[in-house]
């Protein structure tokens, strides 16, 4: 099963790096466009902190949103607040999550996210690290993909993956980092194409972040497109 223990603690350690790093914006800053169409780095705020809350709801055996309506609305609402603000909310939320995580619970339970997902209540934690992990490369202020832990950028190519694998609108794929981790995920069947490139350019094509696989060579056919997340 997954360690939950350290995936919390990578959370708590995601969290600060994004605090530390939100806290040297200002209000005119939150109000520029990050690296997500259509959203401002205010947008990006508002999501992790009330993804945090959702999270709240799986564990406490709640839907995790209302309704997808609901959520963006919620997201629309907080999105143009000041900073202070919208830092004050986000340890808050963060710190709601980490409390509904500490007292004993079965991490072995399945849990239902969004949209009819379900996962183990163990797996969870890291996808909140996702979350906020992601969504700070996403707000565009100078933390890359690259920067991104070395586990967790495994860890997250293994999930996607994971995800596109038995996909029938994605050719059969074999992915070859430059670390020497090989991979497959598409659709059954032998490699239609083989898809090599660093972790980091492996990530920002199955996550459809950053280049989108510009960094990336491949062999047997031109670079798949893949649905978005």
């Amino acid at each position: 099963m997954t360690d939950h223990v350290h995936d919390l603690r990578s959370v708590r350690e995601a969290t600060d790096r994004l605090l530390t790093a939100a806290a040297k914006l200002d209000n005119a800053a939150l109000a520029e466009e990050s690296h997500l169409p259509g959203w401002t780095r205010g947008h990006i705020l508002a999501h992790l902190a009330r993804n945090a809350d959702a999270l709240v709801n799986v564990f406490e055996g709640r839907p995790m949103y209302e309704s997808g309506t609901a959520r963006d609305a919620d997201i629309e609402r907080d999105a143009g607040r000041p900073l202070e603000e919208h830092l004050t909310d986000l340890r808050d939320s963060a710190a709601r999550f980490i409390a509904t995580t500490e007292p004993d619970q079965d991490w072995s339970r399945t849990v239902e996210l969004r949209n009819g997902v379900t996962d183990l209540a163990a797996n969870v934690p890291f996808r909140r690290w996702v979350e906020v992990d992601l969504h700070h490369v996403d707000l565009n202020i100078g933390y890359e993909l690259s920067d991104l832990p070395d586990e967790f950028t495994e860890r997250e190519i293994d999930f996607l993956a994971d995800r596109w694998s038995g996909r029938p609108e994605v050719p059969p794929v074999a992915l070859v980092a430059t670390d020497g981790r090989i991979r497959r995920t598409g659709s059954a069947g032998d490699p239609a194409v083989t898809v090599s490139g660093t972790p980091a350019g492996l990530l920002a094509w199955l996550a459809g972040r950053g280049d989108k696989g510009a960094s990336l060579t491949t062999s047997g056919g031109p670079l798949p497109a893949l649905p978005p997340l």
